[in-house]
């Protein structure tokens, strides 16, 4: 699987992953939430490996504007639902490498991740 940086390109922290990776020339391909959306696959293989509750941005306005009916009883099923519904739920950016996944961005993150 090729290096895929997932997210939204209005977003600022995946600006900065985006920059991070230009900067360090990590070759990657961008995948638009809202242009390309999203797979059920994707989303399993994501809260498989880090865990629902790593992967729904519990901080988003999407999150906040969501009836409480929807935040109750949460489990994997009902969170990816969710997402899928709403793709800003997901806590941006996604980093795919392989079999490794990484949600969020902060520098020193990124250099362990890619061995700097």
């Amino acid at each position: 699987m090729p290096l895929t940086l997932y997210g939204i390109p209005n977003c600022d922290t995946v600006k900065k992953a985006r920059n991070w990776l230009d900067a360090n020339q990590q070759d990657y391909r961008f995948h638009d939430f809202r242009k390309d959306g999203l797979s059920e696959e994707d989303l399993t293989l994501w809260c498989d490996a880090l865990g629902w509750e790593q992967v729904l941005n519990k901080r988003s306005t999407s999150w906040r504007a969501l009836d409480a009916v929807d935040k109750e009883d949460l489990n994997q099923t009902k969170a990816i639902k969710l997402m899928l519904a709403s793709p800003t739920l997901v806590k941006r950016p996604v980093l795919a490498k392989d079999d490794q996944f990484k949600t969020g961005f902060k520098d020193a993150d990124y250099q362990v991740f890619f061995g700097l």
